[in-house]
This record gives structure tokens, C-alpha cells and sequence, in this order.
């Protein structure tokens, strides 16, 4: 199961990004991302470009839950030339904007809700977003099971990875290695980790971000 490390706090990305890459760039992680809001567009042009001259694969999860402002975060996607694109629920549209690169996407399955997100849904309607998505012709979806308001986390992660073959990333409010390995157990492939690294709550009696991290990228 893949780590993504969101260089995110609350949704937003973090101000001091690119020195965060500092400190973190001989860690050996291979699976980093971020938002579109929070920096200005040039740092955001050079924190990819740093991502990706460090050899890692890029993600830009879209924060937005209004349709115009979610599409511009596509738009984004696009000129910055990510790897990945995760989040939003207009796929027909995104797809379209989407077309000709090859970037693949992974749009929310569920109901996202207010800032910071949180997920509406029951395992049957995420089963049913999981379907629509892969007709459509995604290559997988972002769930934020952890911050779901109508299910058992776990039972969401299960009803996704039965109703998809494609990529299924956990996004949002995991905190623990324990979480990390249930996720692990129920079929993620992937899952992200940001504000819990930079509030400490991976290792509450640790100090530093390479100490937060470091048991996760050895999992």
C-alpha cells in the first residue's frame, strides 16, 4: 500500500512547503501531494517542479465543493502536468478537461461536505459511485473514509474496493498506524497522510516532521 504525504494542514497547503521538502527529501518518499489553495501559483509551479525532480509521483487532491471553483482546480492539474489528480465530484466534466493528458483521476466517492471535508454516504451509495466512476472511465477514487458522517469507516473501504478495480486511495484523518494497517487489510491502495504529520498526532511524544514520518514510510 502506497504512502502519499499531502504537504496539507487543514485542507490548505502549507505555506512553507518547499522547506518542508527540505527536510523531508532524503526520507525516500515517492508519493507526494498537495492542494491548490494555500500558496500563491508560482510557488505551487515550483514546489512540482521540486516533487518531481526528486523522483516522486504528484498528487493534487481538489478541495472545492462548488462546481466552477472545482474545475479550475482541474484546470490547475492540468497546466502544473500532474500524475494524479484526486477529489471532486463533476467526473464527465473533469474528464473532459482531463482529455489528451495523462493524468489519471480519482474523483470522491460519497457525498463531500463544508471545509475541511467531511464524507456523506453509506456503503451502498459509495459502491454505486465506485461503479459510475469506473464507466465512466476513471482510473480509481479518492475516499475520505475516516471523515465519513453515515458509516463505519472500514465498511465504506470494503464497499469501495468490491465495486472497483481501479486505484482506491483513503484520503483525511488518519492518524494511526493501526488505522493504516485496517485500511491496509480492507484493500486501500493507497491512503495520504498530511495534517496528522504536521499537528503530531502520528507520535505525540516526538518533535520533529522526519519523526512523525518515518514510521509510516516503514509500514
Amino acid at each position: 500500500m502506497d504512502f502519499i504525504f499531502m504537504l496539507t494542514r487543514d485542507d490548505r497547503t502549507v505555506t512553507d512547503c518547499l522547506e518542508v521538502l527540505d527536510t523531508i527529501e532524503d526520507l525516500g518518499i515517492t508519493h507526494i501531494g498537495f492542494k491548490d489553495i494555500g500558496v500563491d501559483p508560482e510557488t505551487l509551479s515550483k514546489l512540482h517542479t521540486r516533487i518531481k525532480n526528486m523522483g516522486a509521483t504528484t498528487y493534487l487532491e481538489v478541495v472545492s465543493t462548488h462546481r466552477e471553483q472545482a474545475l479550475a482546480s482541474v484546470r490547475t492539474a492540468t497546466e502544473l502536468g500532474v500524475d494524479w489528480l484526486m477529489g471532486g465530484t463533476w467526473v464527465e466534466e473533469t474528464l473532459s478537461v482531463l482529455q489528451g493528458t495523462s493524468i489519471g483521476y480519482l474523483p470522491f466517492a460519497g457525498e463531500p461536505l463544508g471545509h475541511p471535508t467531511r464524507l456523506a454516504g453509506n456503503p451502498d451509495r459509495i459502491a454505486d459511485d465506485c461503479r459510475r466512476a469506473e464507466a465512466a472511465g476513471c482510473a480509481g477514487v479518492d475516499l475520505l473514509a475516516y471523515r465519513a458522517t453515515d458509516a463505519d469507516p472500514l465498511d465504506l473501504v470494503r464497499a469501495a474496493r468490491a465495486a472497483t478495480t481501479g486505484r482506491l486511495v483513503v484520503a483525511g484523518s488518519i492518524t494511526s498506524t493501526d488505522q493504516i494497517q485496517a485500511l491496509a487489510s480492507a484493500g486501500a491502495d493507497a491512503f495520504t497522510i498530511g495534517s496528522a504529520a504536521f499537528d503530531g498526532s502520528l507520535q505525540p511524544h516526538a518533535g520533529t516532521l522526519r519523526s512523525q514520518l518515518t514510521p509510516v514510510i516503514g509500514l
